[in-house]
């Protein structure tokens, strides 16, 4: 993870390394050796680098570096761009810029949706340096002239990757229409991995990119140790219990696949006891932010994520990461375990297979470019789950229940036969439905005819 170079070897402006060494940032990771000697000469890079490898710092400290180069033009305009496609992650990359830029001077801004539209307004008409958003809020502001980015000098765009999958595409090239060309600023791209569409988009929007590409035995956190278990979707629930009573609950992240199970996960977990919240979509944004709080700060110990919610977040001391649901896609697994074992620290993290989900095993391990240990679960690691309990005046769609101490009620007498019906007497006049034989004329059977009278 860490490489042997330093930040004091890149003769940094003394504002960004002293923000640097307050926040205990003194060796580079790997992302961080390579990006940083080409984008603070000015080159433009396409690089591969998962969530806790550093890429946060190495672009705001490209960033810095470059605006410290110049003065500020009044009135305060935009001159850096960060976008990314969460608000989480808008939320997190402005507050890593506050805490390594509180030397400089330098005013960052953060635009996204969910929040209140008018002091977002109001904080960006004051004037900003840096501004940090999601694609739709700064596209609202763009339209309106609130703001302007044709002085932007430093463009970068986080999680490229996602852009795409969360259908930002489109939005992302009408802001770069209203940017400097290419030649006239500096382009970063960080990404999880560089498809042929995220370099497509890249190159169209950068002068001849440095690709920087992590080996797939860097892939995952050095220090992180993975463990499979192969259960059936009934009994995932009550290993769940047994993992967490063996391995505690401090700083545990809970990762499902759609926000219903979160709110099913979130909900049973309660029920037996645990401090579990959800973080999913459909969370308004300041009850999002009172989780991530209370979940960074330590009050809260259990935090139950999709994956769309949980991009970029940059949270420290996760201890475990668990898959109740392993995820579809491959690249959503290293964003996950991503969560633990950062900047050197250990990590765990443990994946439940179940037969809804194993299908996705096979292409997660490609791209590990290796098996993920598996474990077996004895019979004490299944925990009772408790019975759900029923709402009060809750009433079953089912015939009432008789006490236990009444006495059954006497059975039915089987239904008689019904009598024969009596045959219907003949009706005069009335045919029969079987045709009868007609008899030959005159005479009785069998008798033929009498000869007609002659003549």
């Amino acid at each position: 993870m860490f490489s042997q170079r330093t930040f004091s070897e890149f003769a940094l402006p003394l504002q960004v390394q002293q923000g640097l060494d307050e926040a205990g940032f003194t060796q580079c990771t790997l992302v961080q050796a390579e990006v940083l000697p080409l984008t603070l000469a000015g080159r433009d890079v396409a690089a591969q680098a998962q969530t806790g490898t550093g890429k946060t710092a190495a672009y705001l400290v490209t960033i810095f570096a470059k605006l410290l180069a110049s003065p500020a033009p009044e009135p305060r305009v935009p001159r850096a761009l960060i976008i990314a496609p969460t608000r989480e992650l808008v939320v997190q990359v402005a507050d890593d810029a506050e805490k390594l830029g509180r030397h400089t001077g330098l005013v960052t801004e953060a635009v996204f949706g969910g929040m209140d539209y008018r002091e977002q307004r109001d904080e960006l008409l004051h004037g900003v340096d840096l501004l940090v958003g999601t694609p739709g809020r700064l596209l609202d502001y763009l339209r309106q002239g609130v703001t302007s980015l044709r002085h932007v000098e430093v463009f970068v765009v986080d999680e490229a990757d996602r852009m795409f999958d969360m259908g930002f595409v489109d939005d992302l090239r009408e802001i770069t229409r209203r940017l400097p060309p290419p030649s006239k600023r500096q382009t970063m791209f960080y990404t999880a991995t560089l498809s042929p569409r995220v370099l497509a988009l890249g190159y169209n929007e950068m002068r001849n990119p440095a690709e920087i590409v992590v080996n797939p035995e860097e892939i995952t956190p050095d220090r992180l140790e993975q463990a499979l278990y192969h259960v059936g979707a009934r009994e995932k629930f009550s290993l769940l219990l047994g993992l967490l009573a063996q391995e505690g609950t401090s700083r545990t992240m809970i990762f499902v696949n759609t926000r219903e199970e979160a709110r099913r996960l979130v909900e049973r977990l309660e029920r037996h006891g645990f401090d579990a919240r959800g973080l999913t979509g459909s969370v308004i944004q300041r009850r999002r932010l009172k989780v991530l709080s209370d979940f960074k700060d330590g009050t809260l110990p259990i935090l139950v994520a999709t994956d769309v919610a949980s991009r970029g977040l940059h949270i420290e001391g996760v201890s475990h990461v668990i898959n109740y649901d392993l995820p579809q896609d491959p690249e959503d697994y290293i964003h996950r375990v991503g969560r633990t074992a950062r900047v050197g620290a250990d990590g765990k993290a443990i994946s439940l297979a179940c037969e809804n989900f194993v299908f996705s095993l096979p292409s997660i391990e490609k791209l590990l470019g290796a098996s993920i240990p598996v474990k077996f679960a004895d019979d004490a690691m299944f925990k009772r789950v408790l019975p759900r309990p029923r709402a009060p005046g809750h009433t079953r769609h089912e015939a009432p229940q008789r006490p236990a101490s009444a006495a059954p009620p006497p059975a039915a007498p089987p239904p008689a036969a019904p009598p024969p019906a009596p045959e219907a007497p003949p009706q005069p006049g009335k045919k029969r439905r079987r045709r009868r034989r007609r008899k030959p004329a005159g005479g009785p059977a069998g008798t033929p005819p009498p000869a007609p009278a002659a003549g």
